[in-house]
């Protein structure tokens, strides 16, 4: 099974680990100085993060314990994108399981790889508007408080730290500069 990767060469790929949402590998490689070595890889499923924020400039992010990081995690609302789901469907399915919220526009602000040294985990990233609530419907695994903070202080809250899910810190971002652009559109 030979074959490139970039400047890299495959020798042997072995699995290590696999469950529904996560895949480990370990390869034999050719460095691209020429030398032996080894690298691994984790997979998890593609995922959206979503930022419902409303007509009053109030956005809802979910406050979670999170089992990886061992504390709970302000984040924007965020999940795996389901086999046969576009990365939209997913956005609209995890908003609303999560927060019960719909979204009468979605605008798609483009995709982010987290992490890109050993995992592979893109994930889609919207703002959700025109937005309209009824209950949440998490799953058995999510504890879920829902937190509504002025969009400001969700900015704030990304420049010092207290989120740090860095699709959720991306997201913010670029909405801030979405909304900052029709803003200067719209003048």
């Amino acid at each position: 099974m030979i074959r490139k990767n970039g400047p890299w060469t495959i020798n042997e790929r072995v699995l290590k680990y696999r469950n529904p949402w996560i895949e480990v590998t370990e390869d034999q490689v050719t460095r691209p100085d020429g030398k032996p070595g080894i690298f691994g890889v984790v997979k998890m499923e593609p995922g959206v993060s979503v930022l419902p924020v409303d007509d009053a400039g109030f956005v809802y992010l979910t406050d979670e314990f999170h089992y990886a990081i061992e504390q709970d995690s302000i984040e924007t609302v965020s999940g795996a994108i389901d086999d046969g789901e576009t990365p939209i469907d997913a956005a609209k399915r995890e908003l609303k399981e999560e927060l019960g919220i719909e979204a009468g526009e979605w605008i798609g602000l483009g995709l982010v790889n987290p992490f890109t040294t050993v995992i592979k985990s893109p994930a889609d990233l919207f703002l959700a508007r025109k937005l309209t609530f009824s209950r949440a419907k998490p799953e058995g695994t999510e504890v879920i408080k829902t937190l509504k903070v002025r969009f400001e202080d969700a900015v704030k809250m990304v420049l010092e730290s207290k989120m740090t899910h860095g699709p959720s810190c991306i997201l913010i971002l670029k909405v801030k500069a979405y909304l900052e652009k029709q803003t200067l559109h719209s003048r």
